[in-house]
């Protein structure tokens, strides 16, 4: 059987400080067997969409203690959740053809020894790119974040730090669908606007131009904030915790300011979450599977029903994906960063 090239995004080096595209690389190798042997319950499939995702900037450090998520090793491939095709299938939920999402590598084509931990794109009449994204686990992330973690009711008062991103632009839509005043913060006017006019937010403001956050807060929150939903750290939560109302809600999400910073930055106003009596509680995705299908079939409503809609920002082929993963950290992609592979 002839041999297939297989172009893949390697990791050279393990990183410190902020991460370059140079620490990574595109090689060219040979794919795996397209066929798989007789006997076998894996699956070899073709690589459609791979998502970009600030915690795959994590995985590039080597750790002591074990992190989260396991680190990469240099020299192999990336990898991170993507949309695939099966090429060709031993497991006997999944066939050839089928569109499936889940763990794969930054790659053309994966050969996935435990496809248990893949799930079947149920939906095929949305954009298939939506289940790296929305219909995946960034919209999963908003939706278990937002309803599990911080329990709104209507009329809350609700701040969402780094809106326009892939998990941002969901919070801020489910709040509104639940009767909250939403204001969020984004790093250019063009995204500003996009909170504002496409995504419905009630106000939304340019944190680049805002030299003092504590003020901006109160201008936007006079009468405080009942919910934060925390996607960057350092000085924006250190503004938030004197704005919050009694008994607020913090969804800890990520820390995308701090990823980079070989000396994180402190917070000096945690004696709030006392004062205040705040709940501030961190969250996995992963902790929240159970709950996919249930969240799968409210998602796809809402985006037929035009009550959500969804931003992406789409780069083409293996060659443009590590300026897209590097881009996450400098504000440049607006909406869901995501490289198409290849086409169907």
């Amino acid at each position: 059987m002839a041999t297939v090239s297989n172009r893949r995004v390697i990791l050279k080096r393990y990183v410190t400080g902020f991460p370059s595209e140079d620490d990574m690389e595109v090689v060219t190798a040979e794919a795996p067997p397209l066929a798989v042997p007789t006997g076998s319950s894996a699956v070899v499939v073709k690589n459609l969409y791979i998502s970009c995702d600030p915690y795959m900037r994590h995985r590039m450090t080597r750790h002591e203690v074990p992190n989260y998520v396991p680190d990469y090793v240099p020299g192999e491939v990336l990898t991170n959740y993507g949309v695939m095709k099966v090429i060709s299938s031993g497991h006997a939920d999944f066939k050839t053809g089928d569109f499936v999402w889940g763990l794969t590598g930054w790659e053309e084509y994966t050969l996935i020894d435990h496809p248990e931990t893949l799930s079947k794109i149920n939906h095929p009449e949305l954009p298939l790119s939506y289940y790296t994204g929305v219909m995946a686990l960034p919209g999963l992330t908003s939706y278990a974040g937002f309803f599990e973690v911080c329990k709104p009711k209507k009329g809350d008062y609700v701040f969402v730090s780094a809106a326009s991103g892939a998990v941002g632009q969901i919070v801020g839509q489910l709040a509104k669908i639940t009767g909250c005043y939403v204001v969020g913060s984004a790093g250019s006017d063009e995204k500003v606007n996009l909170l504002k006019t496409k995504f419905g937010f009630d106000d939304a403001f340019n944190y680049k131009k805002e030299p003092d956050l504590d003020a901006v807060l109160k201008r936007y929150f006079p009468e405080g904030i009942d919910i934060y939903f925390k996607n960057v750290g350092g000085v924006t939560l250190d503004a938030v915790l004197p704005n919050m109302r009694l008994c607020g809600r913090i969804a800890a999400c990520g820390m995308i300011s701090q990823y980079n910073l070989e000396q994180p930055e402190g917070v000096r106003n945690l004696f709030y979450l006392v004062t205040r009596r705040l709940r501030m509680e961190g969250f996995l995705v992963f902790d929240y599977y159970g709950m996919y299908r249930r969240f799968e079939e409210e998602m796809a409503r809402y985006l037929k029903e035009g009550k959500i809609v969804y931003v992406e920002d789409i780069v083409e082929g293996l060659d443009a994906a590590p300026a897209a993963l590097i881009g996450l950290f400098t504000g440049r992609n607006v909406g869901k960063q995501l490289v198409a592979v290849s086409q169907e």
